[in-house]
């Protein structure tokens, strides 16, 4: 299993990517909108680095300022995700963090961007995304 992103929600989504962009060398993706309307539209950036790793900054108008104990969204890092291979491989971790008691933000489900990922709280309620990478 391997570390797959992190995420930042943000009100200033070009400020924050340039940022990245000249500070640390991040190669931005073309800039994804999703089709659907959420109280806002959700656009999101993914920011890849020579190690590999990558950085996905996200904005959506109805994400307030704030912090991110016990589950809650806000600006700032969001979520960690760790790749797993396979869909089953996905359900089968999903299907344990589940039944040990952890809390569920997400069930697993395919997404518009390609993920099929699931979402749990940490025992300190930081969102930890499983996914399977597209």
């Amino acid at each position: 299993m391997t570390l797959e992103h992190v995420a930042i929600w943000t009100d200033q989504l070009e400020t924050l990517k340039d940022f990245y962009i000249r500070y640390f060398g991040g190669i931005p993706n073309e800039k994804y909108v999703s089709e659907k309307e959420f109280d806002g539209r959700f656009e999101s950036y993914f920011l890849s680095f020579d190690s590999g790793a990558r950085l996905e900054l996200m904005k959506l108008p109805v994400i307030p300022q704030g912090d991110n104990s016990g589950g809650f969204q806000s600006t700032g890092l969001t979520h960690i995700a760790f790749s797993v291979e396979t869909g089953a491989e996905l359900d089968k971790l999903y299907d344990i963090i589940k039944r040990d008691g952890h809390k569920i933000v997400g069930e697993p489900r395919m997404t518009g961007d390609g993920y099929y990922e699931a979402c749990v709280l940490d025992p300190d309620g930081n969102r930890v995304e499983i996914t399977v990478t597209p």
